[in-house]
C-alpha cells in the first residue's frame, strides 16, 4: 500500500504540508547484501509456497478454488507482489497474475469482491493493499474504478454491518487504502468513509496510552494480541492524515513508551507470544508481529517524517526480521526469544501458543506467519527512500538503487554500503537537470561524531528532527555519510544489561547444532541445540565502547553463522568480557530468571564473543552484570578494574 499525500492538494484536508510519500513500487531495487537476502527469500519459502502449501495453492478461494477463503491468500500476496517487483523476477511476476485477475474479476454489481463463502471485511483490507501495490507497479487502470465501487459498497453497508473482531482491530489498514484512492480522485465522499472506518476501529492510542496491561495477558483480547497492537500503532498516523492534530504524534510516542515500559524486551521491542507477554527475556515475539510492526514504522515514517521511525524500522529489519527465519529463509519460527537456549518442541510459558511455536518449520503453531512473513524484506526495500516536499528523504540505509523523478527531472541514487555491518554509506546522485533539490539524510539517534562529505568536502550541518538537508544541484555528486559505531550498554531491570552496536543488537551466540526433522512438511524443519555454555554475565562495561571489533566480508547468506566456534562466519564480531554466572540456571527449555546484579557469586572470566542478533538463532541478549553500575560513572574507582 502506497499512501502518498504528495499526490493531492493538502488544502483539501488540512493546511499542513505533506510529510513524505513512498515511491512507486519498483522504483527502488536492492543491491549488494540486501539483494542476496531477497534472492534467498525468492528461492525459499516465498518462491515455493504455492507448491508446498495448499492454503495458497490453486485451490485457494482467492483464485477461484474451493479452499482457504480468509486471510492466507491475501497475506501471501501482500509479500509476493512487492518481492516480485523489487527483484524484477519474471517467475514471481507470473505467479501473481492468476491471483490478481481472479480478484479483479470477482467484483459483484454492488461493489463487493472476494470469495462468496466469506464476507469478512478483514481479509479484504489486505487484498486492498495488494491491489494498490499492483497498480503502482504496473499502472493497471482497472484498480481505481474497482476500489471506487468497493468503497461505495463499504460506505453503504458498514453502518448496518460494522467492522468486528479482527477488522475492528485493524481498520486503520482499510483507511490507508481509502487515502490511496483519495490521493488520485480527490472525491469528498471518501472522507466520509474514512470517518466511518475510524468510528468503528479500536481507539488504539487511548488504550495503549492509558489502559495498557502491565503484565502478561491471561485472557484473549484484540487489544492485547501482538500483531493487532503492531497494526494499531499506525492509527494515530491515519488520524493525523485526516485532521492534522499534533496530539496524534505525541499519543503515538506515549504508546511506544508504555509498551516498552511494561512489555519491552532487551532487543528493543515488545513481547507478543501471541498476546502481550511482559518483559522477561524468555517471552516470545511473533513473526507476524515483526513484519506488521515494520509496515507500521514505514507508514509512521511516511506520515510524521520523524527520523526515530527509521531507527525503529532498522532495529526490526536488521535484528528481529532475520532472526525469525533460518539463514536461507526456508523455514521460520512462530515465536522467537531474546534469550533463546534451544529451538525445540517444549513447554514454555507463552501467554498463548503451543509447544511447537519455537521451532523453525513450515507451519509451526499456526499458519498466519507462514502466509504473512513475506512482506518484511521487500517492503523494507520499497521504503528505504521517500519523496519529501523538496526532494528525496532517506528512511533506512542499505545497498540499493533508486530511479525516480524530482521536479520533472530523472534522478538516480546508487547507494553502496555494507551497513549495518559497516559504518559508511556512499550515495552517488545524478540528475538530468541542474535544478537544485533537497537530499535529506537521516542521522540515527544513536550516532555520535558522524561525518558528512559531498565530493570529498566536509559538510557541517545540524540535524533537524533527525535529518540533515543538502540543497544543491545534483547533476553528478557523491555523498558519503560515516556513522561511527561503538558498543553501547542498555540498562535493564534488576541491574541487567543488553548491548547495541549501531542499529544492531549484540548477543552472545551459543554454537548451533541443527537437527533436521525427517519427513516434516514444507522445505525444512529444524530443532537447534547449543554447543557451548550459556550462563554468562557481562563485566568491564565501563570499557564496552572500546571493545575490539572484527569485520568480515558479508557472505551470500548475510545473517548466518558457520563453523564450530561461536561467532564464526558473522559479518561482525565484538569481543567483550564476561564471567560465568554460576547462580543462573536453566529452567526447562529456557533460561531461568536472571540473578540480581551485581553478581555476588561468580565463576571464571573469559573473553565473550558478541555477534548481531539476526545472525544467531541461539543467543543470550539480556545479561546479568558483574561489577557495580557506579563503575560506569567513576572510572577512577579502583574497584571497577575487578570484573
Amino acid at each position: 500500500m502506497r499512501y502518498s499525500p504528495m499526490h493531492h492538494d493538502p488544502q483539501t484536508i488540512t493546511d499542513r504540508a505533506p510529510a513524505a510519500a513512498l515511491l512507486p513500487l519498483g522504483a527502488i531495487r536492492p543491491t549488494g547484501w540486501l539483494r542476496a537476502q531477497l534472492q534467498l527469500q525468492a528461492e525459499g519459502q516465498t518462491g515455493q509456497l504455492e507448491e508446498i502449501w495448499p492454503e495458497v495453492g490453486p485451490s485457494s478461494a482467492w483464485r477461484g478454488g474451493d479452499g482457504e477463503d480468509w486471510e492466507r491468500g491475501p497475506y501471501y500476496l501482500d509479500g509476493l507482489v512487492p518481492l516480485a517487483h523489487v527483484l524484477g523476477d519474471e517467475t514471481l511476476l507470473a505467479k501473481i497474475a492468476p491471483w490478481i485477475e481472479w480478484i479483479l474479476a470477482s467484483q459483484t454489481e454492488d461493489g463487493f469482491f472476494g470469495p462468496a463463502s466469506n464476507d469478512d471485511w478483514w481479509p479484504r483490507m489486505v487484498a486492498l493493499k495488494v491491489l494498490t501495490q499492483h497498480a503502482e507497479a504496473t499502472g493497471d487502470e482497472r484498480v481505481v474504478p474497482f476500489l471506487r465501487r468497493y468503497f461505495r459498497h463499504q460506505l453503504e453497508h458498514l453502518p448496518d454491518r460494522p467492522l468486528r473482531s479482527w477488522g475492528r482491530a485493524r481498520g486503520a489498514d482499510n483507511a490507508l487504502s481509502v487515502w490511496w484512492l483519495h490521493a488520485r480522485t480527490g472525491e469528498d465522499w471518501l472522507l466520509d468513509l474514512v470517518d466511518l472506518l475510524d468510528s468503528q476501529t479500536i481507539a488504539w492510542n487511548d488504550y495503549l496510552g492509558r489502559d495498557l496491561i502491565t503484565g502478561a495477558a491471561r485472557v484473549f483480547s484484540h487489544r492485547t494480541h501482538g500483531p493487532n497492537v503492531a497494526m494499531g500503532l499506525k492509527k494515530g498516523a491515519v488520524d493525523w492524515i485526516r485532521d492534522g492534530r499534533e496530539a496524534h504524534r505525541q499519543e503515538t510516542e506515549q504508546a511506544f513508551e508504555n509498551l516498552d515500559r511494561w512489555h519491552g524486551q532487551a532487543h528493543g521491542w515488545f513481547s507478543g507470544d501471541e498476546w502481550l507477554g511482559g518483559p522477561l527475556a524468555t517471552a516470545g515475539v511473533e513473526t507476524c508481529q515483526v513484519v506488521e510492526m515494520m509496515f507500521t514504522c514505514e507508514m509512521l515514517a511516511a506520515t510524521f517524517a520523524d527520523a526515530r521511525h527509521g531507527d525503529r524500522l532498522e532495529s526490526l529489519a536488521f535484528n528481529l526480521l532475520p532472526a525469525s527465519n533460518d539463514p536461507r529463509m526456508r523455514s521460520h519460527q512462530y515465536l522467537q526469544q531474546a534469550n533463546q537456549l534451544e529451538v525445540s518442541v517444549a513447554r514454555r510459558e507463552w501467554s498463548f501458543s503451543s509447544d511447537d511455536a519455537n521451532i523453525f518449520g513450515h507451519e509451526p503453531h499456526f499458519g498466519c506467519c507462514t502466509a504473512n512473513l513475506h512482506q518484511g524484506w521487500p517492503k523494507l526495500v520499497s521504503s528505504l527512500w521517500m519523496r519529501s516536499p523538496g526532494g528525496l528523504r532517506s528512511v533506512a540505509y542499505a545497498p540499493a538503487q533508486v530511479r525516480t523523478t524530482v521536479g520533472g527531472a530523472d534522478v538516480a541514487l546508487d547507494i553502496t554500503t555494507d551497513y549495518p555491518f559497516t559504518e559508511t554509506v556512499s550515495i552517488d546522485v545524478t540528475s538530468s537537470s541542474s535544478e537544485p533539490f533537497d537530499l535529506q539524510l537521516r542521522i540515527p539517534g544513536w550516532a555520535e561524531d558522524w561525518e558528512l562529505r559531498v565530493d570529498g568536502d566536509p559538510v557541517d550541518l545540524d540535524p533537524v528532527d533527525g535529518y540533515v538537508t543538502l540543497h544543491r544541484s545534483w547533476t553528478a555528486a557523491r555523498v558519503q555519510l560515516t556513522l561511527p559505531m561503538r558498543t553501547r550498554v542498555i540498562r535493564r531491570e534488576k541491574q541487567a544489561a543488553a548491548l547495541r552496536f549501531g542499529p544492531l543488537v549484540l548477543v552472545h551466540p551459543l554454537g548451533e547444532n541443527w537437527r533436521a526433522v525427517d519427513g516434516a512438511p514444507g522445505l525444512d524443519e529444524w530443532e537447534i541445540h547449543r554447543r557451548t555454555s550459556w550462563n554468562w554475565a557481562l563485566a568491564g562495561l565501563d570499557r564496552a565502547g572500546d571493545w575490539s571489533v572484527e569485520r568480515r566480508p558479508v557472505q551470500p547468506v548475510p545473517f548466518g553463522l558457520t563453523g564450530s566456534s561461536p561467532g564464526e562466519g558473522s559479518p561482525l564480531t565484538v569481543t567483550g568480557f564476561g564471567v560465568s554466572a554460576t547462580q543462573w540456571r536453566q529452567a526447562g527449555a529456557d533460561t531461568g530468571p536472571l540473578p540480581p546484579s551485581p553478581l555476588l557469586e561468580r565463576g571464571a572470566s573469559a573473553d565473550l564473543a558478541l555477534v548481531p542478533y539476526g545472525c544467531a538463532r541461539l543467543r543470550i541478549t539480556e545479561f546479568p552484570v558483574s561489577g557495580s553500575w557506579t563503575d560506569l560513572d567513576d572510572p577512577e574507582d579502583p574497584q571497577h578494574r575487578q570484573p
